[in-house]
């Protein structure tokens, strides 16, 4: 029997898209999958505001075996949304498999720049 690690449920509730600063890198947030099973992970992706209805029908695939790192300010990753910045927003995901992830941001809007990662509420 397959060790299966992660879990189907994951909310990270404070996404806040920094500006891009003016620096080389630019400022972002990722959601980070590890998907760690034989089978690929397709995953349903719900953002939800404080101004707005939330956006759903975002659907994120990550292969068996790999991990995927979904840019919060690349539409190409989001089924063409985007994020707006500087705007309050939560993250949903939904997974077929259990998966595990993380979130990140980087602000570089002031130097030294910030950096962070953490894991959300899982179930």
């Amino acid at each position: 029997m397959q060790n299966i690690y992660g879990k189907k449920i994951w909310i990270f509730p404070d996404g806040d898209l920094p500006p891009s600063g003016s620096f080389d890198i630019s400022g972002h947030e990722s959601v980070i999958v590890l998907n760690m099973s034989e089978e690929e992970a397709v995953l349903s992706m719900m953002l939800y505001f404080t101004d707005r209805e939330p956006q759903k029908d975002i659907t994120i695939k990550v292969s068996s075996k790999r991990v995927r790192c979904i840019r919060m300010d690349n539409p190409n990753d989001l089924n063409g949304f985007v994020v707006p910045r500087k705007t309050q927003y939560s993250i949903c995901l939904i997974s077929s498999i259990p998966v595990v992830v993380q979130y990140g941001r980087l602000d570089t809007r002031e130097q030294p720049m910030a950096f962070y990662t953490n894991t959300g509420y899982y179930e």
